[in-house]
């Protein structure tokens, strides 16, 4: 299946911008494995006002920022893609990072509001967080991704221009 041209801008906006089409198009589904699982995971501590459940979630999303693939990557690198008998996830770039980061935070501010039994804003919290979880998975858009390349991203555009 050819990528469409918005399917490519999306995955470009998240940092898949020198990864080739080909790659793309027989990983852009399981690029979608690792925000759903973490979506699913996040709709279970909600729902269950559970701070450990979002702390761990939490942890995990911390890995993702700090390394170059997402923890739950590695159950698609090492088990499903030999099933699938489909190429590795392309690494994550800077972009993708900041999202999970970007999550990390979020999902302890969540765990933290349950904890103090803020539970309403909790609830608030957590469902705008598996929101943007669910449109990353539903549709490729990532809004963490797009504030990355709204502000950092730009900056670094600028002065790599000013280096040349």
């Amino acid at each position: 299946m050819a990528l469409s041209a918005t399917l490519r801008k999306r995955l470009d906006i998240q940092g898949y911008d020198c990864v080739d089409d080909s790659t793309l198009e027989r990983t852009q589904l399981w690029l979608r494995f690792s925000p759903a699982l973490c979506g699913v995971i996040a709709v279970a501590g909600v729902a269950l006002a559970s701070p450990a459940i979002l702390w761990v979630l939490a942890a995990i999303a911390a890995a993702g920022a700090i390394l170059p693939f997402h923890p739950f990557d590695v159950i698609y690198n090492a088990g499903i893609r030999r099933i699938t008998q489909s190429p590795r996830l392309p690494l994550n770039g800077p972009p993708r990072r900041f999202a999970c980061g970007m999550a990390s935070v979020g999902l302890t501010a969540t765990g933290a509001l349950f904890a103090i039994e803020y539970t309403l804003a909790g609830y608030l919290f957590g469902i705008a967080l598996i929101g943007v979880a669910a449109l990353l998975t539903f549709t490729h858009i990532c809004i963490p991704s797009m504030i990355y390349r709204l502000t950092i991203g730009r900056r670094r555009a600028r002065a790599a221009e000013a280096h040349v």
